[in-house]
């Protein structure tokens, strides 16, 4: 399937986190992600002992490679060596402004009512800067008359990959049931520059960075398919869920949309959005990647 407004200011302990506009009882209220992930994922599961499979199936290998554009907005945090907080929030309109390099593609293969598919994102984003009077740098007080610019960077692989089972196959849907692994390393960079020479910081050293990895693997499962509708039922409801946990706490993916076949394959607009909740020892605290997708299926 697949992922920086660059309001990049450094957090508690170091500069101040935005702070929710929310009443208590709005964030009490307030839909969960996961509670709806988990709903949506079961609820589909229920039906299962219900579907039929009257359509039959070819024992031969079909492959589909699907190239696409995710154009999300991506936020998070992250805890720097030297103990700055940063907290990231970078919308399409940044990544495209500081974008250095991407690539997002998945391939599938299903022989029968057996199949697999991979997906992979890969994100290289600059950092945009802020400007602010007040925080830390490795624990170093800015005074009041320096100013402090500091961005954030991001670097970002994401690997899925899964095997799947056909539990529907008629001409008006498709469902598959999979289960697999996902990969996550994500390496955001804090960069930062006084106006003036602060303690230790002085001539060249009043500009430098600051960077921290994470790598991430995590078991999913889940269900995806689509919808078919429409005279020669050419358009569809694509969809997939899946939810996981391992080196991180909890992780889980979205996505639906619509689409049309062609001869050669399809076309689609989706919108999809992946969440991760870190464990208390990972230096990343939080991520979300969320937005719209456009991309094109070619069959063979």
């Amino acid at each position: 399937m697949s992922i920086p407004a660059a309001t990049n200011e450094v957090a508690s302990g170091s500069l101040p986190l935005p702070v929710s506009s929310e009443t208590p009882m709005q964030q009490k209220t307030r839909l969960n992600p996961r509670r709806v992930a988990a709903a949506t994922l079961f609820g589909i599961a229920a039906t299962l002992p219900a579907l039929s499979a009257a359509q039959s199936l070819s024992d031969e290998w079909k492959f589909r490679a699907v190239v696409y554009m995710w154009m999300p907005k991506i936020t998070g945090s992250a805890t720097f060596p030297g103990g700055n907080t940063a907290a990231f929030s970078m919308s399409f309109s940044d990544i495209l402004d500081h974008l250095k390099m991407t690539g997002m593609g998945t391939l599938e293969a299903q022989n029968g009512r057996w199949g697999a598919f991979t997906d992979i994102v890969y994100m290289n984003v600059g950092g945009t800067s802020t400007r602010t009077r007040d925080g830390t740098i490795d624990g170093v007080q800015i005074p009041a008359g320096v100013t402090l610019n500091t961005g954030v960077g991001l670097k970002s692989w994401i690997w899925t990959m899964a095997g799947s089972y056909r539990v529907q196959a008629t001409p008006d849907s498709e469902l598959d049931v999979f289960a697999g692994a996902r990969y996550l390393s994500i390496e955001p960079t804090l960069t930062y520059d006084f106006s003036a020479n602060v303690g230790p910081f002085v001539g060249p050293g009043r500009s430098g960075s600051r960077t921290v990895k994470g790598e991430e693997w995590n078991a999913i499962g889940g269900v995806k398919g689509r919808v078919m509708f429409g005279d020669n039922r050419e358009w569809y409801i694509p969809y997939y869920v899946d939810l996981g946990a391992g080196q991180s706490k909890f992780t889980w993916q979205g996505a639906t949309g619509i689409g049309y076949a062609f001869r050669w394959g399809d076309a689609y607009a989706m919108y999809r959005y992946l969440d991760y909740d870190f464990k208390s020892s990972s230096k990343v605290q939080d991520l979300t990647i969320k937005g719209p997708v456009i991309g094109a299926a070619f069959r063979w």
